[in-house]
């Protein structure tokens, strides 16, 4: 077991949403991998830029969805074939044709679950805390300011090294986030 750094990270501000876009890709280019951006609203240059890796919740989504199909299509075989068969007008006790509207439902039931349940496992969400919470003008992060965070995990990070990258790339500011 790895300790944790004292230091979650170092944390730059810019006052626009290019400054960040900049930073974001310069930081990209210098060859920093853990990174994170904040924005008052979302900005698809950075998410481009940030995503290291294609995202995992379609084929969570898929898996759900045929987990869903199967357990649909299963509950109404094993109640009209296995727990209550009655024949109904001479129609025999699978009779799959009427099963497909509840299939189908209980597929969209499974797949938009599994999407939202893996989104938040994904994301690890629910976070009540958040290191970046302890910088105190991050709270203008919902409002007008854009902010970049570089974390210490990052093969990359050096203390001095990083806080002088940051200064190079003209932020309104640098601060240090703690754990």
């Amino acid at each position: 077991m790895t300790p944790r750094p004292p230091l979650h990270g170092l944390m730059a501000e810019f006052t626009g949403p290019n400054e960040l876009i900049s930073a974001v890709r310069k930081a990209r280019e210098a060859g920093y991998t853990d990174l994170d951006a904040y924005s008052p609203y979302p900005i698809e240059e950075v998410s481009e830029q940030l995503e290291g890796h294609a995202s995992r919740v379609p084929l969570i989504t898929l898996i759900g969805g045929i987990i869903g199909g199967i357990c649909g299509f299963g509950l109404q075989y094993w109640v009209s074939v296995i727990a209550y068969p009655v024949n109904i007008g001479g129609r025999p006790f699978n009779s799959w044709p009427a099963y497909i509207p509840i299939t189908f439902e209980t597929t969209v039931l499974f797949a938009g679950l599994s999407a939202v349940m893996g989104m938040l496992a994904l994301n690890g969400l629910p976070m009540p805390y958040h290191p970046v919470f302890n910088v105190s003008r991050f709270a203008r992060a919902s409002q007008d300011r854009f902010f970049l965070c570089i974390e210490a995990t990052d093969p990359k990070f050096d203390r001095e090294d990083t806080y002088r990258f940051l200064e190079r790339l003209v932020p309104r500011s640098v601060s240090e986030v703690d754990h």
